[in-house]
């Protein structure tokens, strides 16, 4: 999770000042999982409000 939080892949905006950090990440079971995390970054420290892991990558990652 640190690393997603540090380095995302995308960030990609959500409601009001959350956002959604997310890399697609290998947990070692050959499988890409997309790991996300919904952050309120607009205060100082910034907030993880939840983290989860998914397989619905199409659904989440955004082509820029």
């Amino acid at each position: 999770m640190e690393s997603v939080l540090e380095n995302p892949g995308q960030i990609v905006m959500g409601r009001g000042e959350k956002k959604a950090y997310q890399s697609q990440v290998d947990f070692g079971q050959g499988k890409v999982f997309l790991l996300r995390a919904i952050v309120n970054d607009s205060v100082d420290p910034a907030v993880v409000i939840t983290a989860y892991r998914t397989s619905k990558i199409s659904k989440y990652w955004r082509s820029i």
